[in-house]
Formats: C-alpha cells, sequence, structure tokens
C-alpha cells in the first residue's frame, strides 16, 4: 500500500485539474493560487518519494509527467481562454508539452531509454508556476499589475516571466525533438547495455 502513495498523489493532482479551473472561471483567484500551489507540492514530493524509497511503478513512470502537463495546459489554457494571456504564448508552451508527452509514450517500452528531467526542463517547470500565480495574485490585487517597459514593450511583471519559461520551453522543445528522433529511429543493439536518456 505505501509504494502508491506516489501514485495517489499523482491521481490527486488529476482530480485537481478541474477545480482549479472552474476557481480562475468563478474568479476566486485565491482559491485557485491555493489548489494549484498544492497540485504543485504534490508533484514534487510523488517524485521526492518514489525515488527515496524506490517506490517506483510503471504507472507513475507514465502517468506523473501526464499529469504535470496536463496540469499546465489546463490552467495555461484557461488563463487565455480569459485573456489573461496571449494564445501565441500558450500555442508553444502547449506544443511543448504535447510532443514531450508523445514522445516519451512511444518510448516507453524501450528498455535501453531512461525518461529524465533536466535542468532547462525543470526550470521551464519552475518559471511555468510562478508565472501562472504572478498572473493570479495581479487579479487579486489590480494595484502591482502595472506595466513596465521591458525590451521596448509595455508588460507585467507575469508575462515577462512566461517570456522567460517561453525562451526555455522552446530550446527544451528543439533539443527534444533532436534527442527523441536519434532514439526513436535508432535500431535497438543488443550487444550494449548502455542506456540512454531522454529529457523533459
Amino acid at each position: 500500500m505505501l509504494k502508491q502513495i506516489p501514485n495517489i498523489l499523482t491521481i490527486l493532482r488529476f482530480i485537481l485539474i478541474p477545480f482549479i479551473i472552474i476557481a480562475i472561471s468563478e474568479e476566486q483567484y485565491i482559491l485557485a493560487v491555493i489548489l494549484f500551489t498544492v497540485s504543485s507540492i504534490t508533484d514534487v514530493l510523488d517524485g521526492v518519494i518514489a525515488r527515496k524509497f524506490n517506490f517506483i511503478t510503471d504507472f507513475g513512470k507514465l502517468m506523473d509527467p501526464v499529469a504535470d502537463k496536463l496540469t499546465q495546459i489546463s490552467i495555461i489554457g484557461t488563463l487565455c481562454l480569459y485573456d489573461i494571456l496571449p494564445i501565441w504564448m500558450v500555442i508553444v508552451l502547449v506544443l511543448k508539452e504535447f510532443i514531450m508527452v508523445v514522445g516519451a509514450a512511444l518510448l516507453y517500452k524501450r528498455k535501453d531509454v531512461v525518461v529524465t528531467s533536466k535542468w532547462y526542463g525543470k526550470l521551464t517547470t519552475v518559471l511555468i508556476y510562478l508565472a501562472v500565480v504572478s498572473s493570479l495574485v495581479i487579479k487579486i490585487f489590480p494595484s502591482i499589475g502595472h506595466k513596465f517597459s521591458f525590451l521596448g514593450y509595455d508588460m507585467t511583471f507575469d508575462i515577462v516571466i512566461y517570456l522567460l519559461a517561453f525562451i526555455f520551453a522552446l530550446f527544451s522543445l528543439l533539443s527534444y525533438i533532436q534527442h527523441f528522433g536519434k532514439l526513436l529511429f535508432r535500431k535497438n543493439d543488443s550487444s550494449e547495455n548502455k542506456k540512454e536518456s531522454i529529457n523533459q
């Protein structure tokens, strides 16, 4: 039963998604921040617990990144729907997450491939979290949402964080496509025990 704790936390993230979306749609931004923060904490906890106590399962390896990506895409899409985010930024982030999920699923049965998180993938996730929370905090306290000049454009601080997340997401996407293509079309070599990793 204890081995299922990380999986339970992953399932909890799936359950929280519609409640976060509803909170945003009903302008309950404080509740949305709380729920999104809880979701992010469970994301960290399930990974730490799984690795520390060796509670790693096939379900967790597949569904944990799916829960993570679906949460990000759902919330960012909702923010775009309510004109809190520009659609071009959403398209790139969604494309990046979609390709990574499809790639991980295609390589799921490959025994010589290990799915790992690279620093820029982790940084992208952190930046997206900070940007989403910043957008919601600005809706709670509009007085801190004053625009300022950045690279010749007027924007709020949450958009600056989204831009940074966009840059790292684009870098992750290009790196992933290159490495994913190499692994997908590589022939399995039974004479080698070397394992390759793909980044997320």
